[in-house]
C-alpha cells in the first residue's frame, strides 16, 4: 500500500513520520511533496528511504492513499492541479486541512468522468510525530472496508475516532488546539517549580511525566478524573489546598472559555 503526502510541512511531515515508524508502510511506499527542497531534505534526513519530489502530479500517480496537508488557502489550487490524473475508483483521499469540510472537498474534487471519491476529513494533532496523536475523522462516499482501513492506520499512531462532522470544531478545540493548551499548563507548572527552587529542566521532566501518567491512568483504568483526584486528596492535605486555590483563580472557567474561543 502506497501513500502520498501533498505537503510535508508541520502536519504533513509529522503524519508521514508517525506512519513511517509503523509496520503499515515501508519507507519506499511513502512519498512526500513540498515546494522547497529544504523541506524535502529535512524529510529525507528524518525518514531515510522515502520518496520526495516537488512534482505533485507525479506524486499522486499510483498512490493508494493521497493525503492533502497544505495550508487552507492552497487546498483548492492543489486539488485542481492533481485531480485530473487521479483514479477515484482506486484511491482514497484524506484531507488534514482545517475547515475543508467533506462537502467542500467533494465539490473541489468533482469530475464528470469519475465516480465520487472516498473522502476522509481527518484531523490529527502534532503528537502524531511520536505516535501519540488523538485523531478524528469524518468519512464521505467511503465503504466500511475503507473506513476500517483508515481507522486501523490511525490507531497505529495514537487514539482515533470517527465523529459526526458537526462535532469537528469541538474535537479540534480539545485535541488540535488542546495540545497547545496542555503545553501551556506544563510551562506554567515548570515556572512554579522554578519559583519553588527547581532547575527548569528538572521541572519540565517532572511535570511532563506527571501529565503523561495522569493521561495513561484515565485511558487504562477507564476512570473519571474526579475518581483519580479523590485518590490523591486527603482531608486538610496539600493537594486539596492547591486545587481549591487554582479554582479560586478561575482555573476551570479559564480552560472552558479558552476551548470555546478556539472553536
Amino acid at each position: 500500500m502506497k501513500i502520498t503526502f501533498i505537503g510535508a510541512g508541520n502536519m504533513g511531515g509529522s503524519m508521514a513520520h508517525g506512519l513511517y515508524q509503523t509496520d503499515i508502510f515501508q519507507p519506499e511506499d511513502i512519498t512526500c511533496t513540498a515546494r522547497s527542497q529544504e523541506t524535502l531534505n529535512k524529510c529525507l534526513k528524518q525518514m531515510p528511504g522515502i520518496h520526495v519530489t516537488t512534482d505533485n502530479i507525479e506524486a499522486v500517480k499510483g498512490a493508494d492513499i493521497v493525503v492533502f496537508a497544505v495550508k487552507p488557502w492552497l487546498i483548492e489550487g492543489v486539488i485542481n492541479q492533481v485531480k485530473d490524473v487521479m483514479d477515484y475508483s482506486k484511491q482514497i483521499v484524506i484531507s488534514v486541512v482545517a475547515g475543508a469540510t467533506t462537502e467542500k472537498l467533494q465539490a473541489m474534487l468533482s469530475r464528470p468522468d469519475q465516480p465520487n471519491p472516498a473522502i476522509f476529513y481527518l484531523i490529527p494533532n502534532t503528537a502524531i510525530d511520536v505516535k501519540a496523536s488523538m485523531s478524528f475523522f469524518v468519512p464521505a462516499n467511503a465503504t466500511q472496508e475503507q473506513i476500517d482501513l483508515v481507522q486501523h492506520m490511525m490507531e497505529q499512531v495514537g487514539g482515533c475516532m470517527q465523529i459526526e462532522e458537526k462535532n469537528m470544531p469541538a474535537c479540534m478545540a480539545l485535541a488540535s488546539c488542546g495540545i497547545a493548551y496542555a503545553y501551556r499548563y506544563i510551562r506554567a507548572a515548570m515556572e512554579g517549580g522554578v519559583e519553588m527552587g527547581l532547575y527548569a529542566k528538572d521541572a519540565k521532566k517532572i511535570v511532563s511525566y506527571t501529565v503523561m501518567g495522569a493521561a495513561q491512568m484515565l485511558l487504562q483504568n477507564g476512570t473519571h478524573p474526579e475518581e483519580e483526584i479523590d485518590r490523591v486528596t486527603t482531608p486538610g492535605g496539600l493537594t486539596i489546598k492547591g486545587l481549591n486555590t487554582m479554582e479560586e483563580n478561575g482555573f476551570t472557567n479559564a480552560v472552558i472559555k479558552g476551548l470555546k474561543a478556539g472553536r
